[in-house]
């Protein structure tokens, strides 16, 4: 079976692109929890931080395929940032909140008609919130 790569980094750079077409301010929701993320650790919460990505707030930004970094000041601080694009769970616009939450890696497991020993089991649906 051939694996796909994540669709995660290509809807990240596709959802930042439409949140700055539409004049909104990109920010990403990143598990700041892996020794791997490098960000402002002063400013994690429980876990998390988000981070504005706007052209404005960031110099240098690359959405590559395996991570996002960029530069920005962080209370009058310039900083190099290091995020793994699967520690990203959501990129929204800050002005309305639209935008994409992400879950488990994206593209790590086949669907159930893609394998057939889970194509046998009876489907699980369960109540999100």
């Amino acid at each position: 079976m051939n694996l796909m790569n994540s669709s995660r980094p290509y809807l990240i750079r596709a959802i930042h692109e439409w949140i700055l077409d539409n004049g909104m301010t990109p920010h990403i929701l990143v598990d700041a929890s892996g020794d791997d993320t490098v960000v402002p650790r002063e400013h994690v919460n429980e876990g998390r931080i988000v981070l504005n990505i706007a052209p404005s707030a960031v110099h240098g930004l690359v959405i590559g395929n395996e991570q996002i970094v960029f530069s920005a000041r962080f209370g009058g601080r310039p900083m190099e940032v290091f995020v793994p694009a699967r520690s990203v769970l959501a990129i929204y616009a800050r002005e309305n909140g639209q935008g994409m939450m992400f879950g488990e890696e994206d593209g790590s497991t086949p669907p159930p008609a893609a394998d057939p020993e889970r194509s046998k089991a009876r489907p699980i649906l369960k109540v999100v919130k």
